[in-house]
């Protein structure tokens, strides 16, 4: 297999690869998403955080922008096969709705973090004046 991607890397060169890098890369970290009344849970699975400061999560508007860094410290080993991702990640999941900045919880357990948050139901309802303007026949 290695030898079919080093030809294929010396005749269309190393960048060959970048094109198709988001389309073969899985989506990591995976999430949830479940919703109920005012309720909003995003199930995060990132196995292999020593300390929650390794990830940064923040929320705009519908967006929840979630990145950090797992790192397995494995040294002294040459690398046959990888499928544990390790390294910096990050993604950015849309949301069904605006949610509150003000109301929110998370805990990391067992290699999930659970993210609740609530929908945001107040809307603007102050009016805008409109000037209208009399016209001429």
């Amino acid at each position: 297999m290695h030898d079919w991607k080093d030809n294929m890397e010396r005749f269309f060169g190393q960048s060959f690869w970048d094109d198709f890098e988001s389309t073969l890369k899985p989506n990591f970290p995976q999430v949830n998403i479940l919703r109920k009344d005012y309720e909003i849970l995003c199930v995060f699975n990132i196995p292999g955080i020593n300390h929650i400061k390794q990830v940064d999560c923040q929320i705009k508007d519908y967006s929840l922008f979630i990145k950090g860094q797992i790192n397995l410290n494995v040294k002294g080993y040459e690398v046959v096969q990888e499928e544990i991702i390790q390294g910096s990640f990050e993604r950015t999941v849309e949301l069904p709705c605006k949610v509150r900045q003000d109301k929110i919880s998370a805990r990391y357990e067992h290699g999930l973090v659970w993210l609740k948050l609530y929908k945001d139901v107040h809307k603007d309802e102050r009016g805008r004046s409109i000037n209208i303007q009399q016209g001429k026949k």
